[in-house]
């Protein structure tokens, strides 16, 4: 599917109109459900007991923003009849304008040094992974430009750290990836790597930290894009498969 990006920020602008944080959908979950079908009559439908974010000729489609885990029950009922895909956001550049709760003003956005990759998207796909090599199951991961609120309500100095996200808006789309076949997940894996590495080598190669390399190979090993094939001292060695 090619999105356009002057769709995505027309939808984001109405939605922007409304308030930040006042209707009970998150703008980034009501923008990407209209995104990706803008037909109401296959929003929000009933398939077994559960309800699916889009149920239309292609097949179901859940926007999961966090929280994997919580779909396992709805995706093992989903995947026994349809093709579902799950659509996946993340933050590439963020800026953030920060909400005081006394006054109601709301600070001039600045943008977050912090930028994801596909990497950060093996947090929640971890929750799922006994799923991921289901015939049925696609993964659409979206990285986007993202304008976030906060609530300066955290117990820091500044109110800033530990404080709660109000709602995200997204402006546009900077990068996709879409995970349909075996052949997809290899491409994850950088091709700069030796022909036997580790957890540290792919933390080097793919630029995050070593938990994060840690969690992505526990994945690649599920869905057979690399095997294990001994150790290196306390490190599992691992191949491309």
């Amino acid at each position: 599917m090619v999105l356009e990006n002057s769709t995505f920020s027309s939808l984001s602008q109405v939605r922007v109109k409304h308030g930040i944080g006042t209707l009970s959908e998150k703008s980034l979950h009501y923008a990407l459900k209209n995104y990706f079908e803008p037909r109401k009559e296959y929003q929000e439908r009933k398939v077994g007991s559960f309800v699916a974010d889009i149920y239309n000729e292609t097949g179901i489609i859940e926007i999961q923003t966090r929280n994997f885990n919580v779909l396992r029950k709805k995706l093992q009922e989903f995947l026994k009849q349809e093709t579902v895909t799950i659509v996946y956001p993340m933050a590439g550049t963020k800026w953030i304008s920060w909400l005081d709760l006394d006054t109601g003003e709301i600070s001039k956005r600045r943008k977050s040094p912090k930028k994801s990759n596909f990497n950060d998207a093996f947090y929640e796909l971890y929750k799922i992974k006994s799923l991921l090599t289901h015939k049925n199951l696609r993964i659409h991961v979206l990285q986007l430009e993202l304008e976030e609120y906060r609530n300066l309500d955290g117990y820091s100095e500044n109110k800033k750290k530990g404080s709660s996200r109000l709602d995200r808006i997204p402006l546009k789309i900077e990068k996709e990836w879409q995970i349909q076949s075996l052949e997809d997940y290899k491409k994850i894996v950088p091709n700069t790597l030796p022909s036997q590495f580790t957890s540290k080598d792919y933390a080097t190669h793919s630029n995050i930290p070593l938990k994060r390399a840690q969690l992505a190979l526990n994945v690649l090993t599920e869905v057979n894009a690399v095997k294990r094939v001994g150790k290196k001292g306390a490190l599992i060695l691992y191949e491309s498969n």
